[in-house]
């Protein structure tokens, strides 16, 4: 009996030992750890138009080839048309935010002496400077943990590089590189967990396609709306970070609409009123059409989840994690569901249909006959 416990006591130590030594392992490979989970949510991405391609007799290898050239080719496209005029717009408006954040407190003081409130007191609870201040350093604790992650600008471009290449030796060898990994699990669980790479790379891929696909169509509505409302000068800039933001889920809408609101302020008269309602109806057609329509049916997590899963992955990795994390999160809630879920709740099925009847049913069912 002590020879088997001290045995035992040794394979525990063993096994802790080990644990520990392979969390320090993948502590040490955490940015490679981010680049494989990123080229992961692009190979999921793509899948269905390389799947697709494949379908009308294209090689795979090929049609992987001709897809990243035609992302390239529309990327570089898309830069070279509005790039130029973003990129100004973005620094002019960067320019000007100290004289429309000038305006703006200016606006609160006056508003302030109609409502009989003292000006110190709105001074310290509406500082433009402390607010400038802790958006600056706010900004700055997100980019630089995704800035962390990548080791500086010569490796953010390498490990970009590296993401896009990862994602394509996994949409070339698919099937290869799920056979080697799933052989590595004990029967039956190698069966059981081949069979749900689809439904996850499934549903992490319309996850990301729905979120592009809607931040895209609010970018082009933004743009075209302030257009039409008299800020010509920056709406193509607007536009365009109002989309970018827009791909985080929950705070990216409310990010995005601060500059366009800040900008419509200093412009004065009703422009402010006329901005701020386009941006709660793109917003309202978003919520209750574009999402369900794109990204809530494919996802099918609860919003309490998807949130915790941006806030987290924030903290953790900066706008990098508030951007992948979340896909990570539906494509676990497929194995959740099929793997768990399902069989737990077929087993009470099968546990209920074969237990004896209750007494109470016994008694029932005599009372029906009598």
């Amino acid at each position: 009996m002590s020879e088997r416990r001290i045995a035992i006591s040794i394979q525990n130590i063993l096994l802790i030992t080990a644990t520990v030594l392979l969390l320090l392992l993948l502590w040490q490979l955490s940015s490679l750890l981010v680049i494989l989970m990123i080229a992961v949510v692009l190979a999921a991405t793509l899948a269905p138009i390389i799947n697709s391609a494949q379908q009308l007799g294209i090689p795979r290898w090929l049609a992987v080839l001709l897809v990243y050239l035609g992302l390239l080719t529309i990327l570089v496209g898309v830069g070279v048309l509005i790039g130029p005029t973003v990129a100004q717009q973005i620094q002019r408006l960067f320019r000007r935010l100290p004289d429309y954040l000038e305006v703006l407190e200016s606006l609160i003081d006056r508003l302030a002496v109609r409502l009989g409130i003292s000006e110190p007191v709105i001074s310290q609870i509406f500082d433009t400077q402390t607010l400038t201040n802790w958006a600056i350093r706010s900004s700055q604790q997100l980019v630089v943990r995704s800035y962390g992650v990548t080791r500086g600008f010569l490796g953010g471009i390498l490990s970009v590089i590296l993401a896009l290449f990862l994602s394509g030796y996994m949409l070339s060898g698919a099937e290869r590189l799920i056979k080697g990994i799933v052989s590595l699990f004990p029967k039956p669980w190698d069966d059981r967990l081949a069979a749900q790479v689809k439904p996850v790379s499934r549903r992490m891929g319309n996850y990301i396609q729905g979120r592009v696909l809607v931040s895209g169509i609010l970018g082009i509505a933004i743009t075209i709306g302030l257009k039409v409302l008299g800020i010509t000068e920056f709406a193509l800039g607007l536009g365009v970070i109002a989309g970018g933001t827009n791909l985080i889920p929950f705070f990216g809408p409310v990010l995005g609409a601060i500059p366009a609101l800040i900008v419509a302020i200093a412009q004065g008269g009703w422009t402010f009123l006329w901005v701020f309602l386009l941006f709660v109806i793109i917003q309202n057609v978003e919520t209750y059409l574009l999402d369900p329509l794109l990204v809530g049916s494919s996802v099918r997590v609860h919003p309490l989840y998807q949130l915790l899963a941006v806030v987290g992955g924030a903290q953790v990795l900066g706008i990098i994690g508030a951007l992948i994390v979340p896909p990570w999160i539906a494509g676990a809630s497929v194995l959740l569901e099929n793997l768990y879920l399902q069989p737990k709740r077929l087993a009470e099925q099968q546990a209920a249909a074969l237990s004896p009847p209750s007494r109470e049913e016994t008694q029932s069912t005599l009372s029906m006959k009598g």
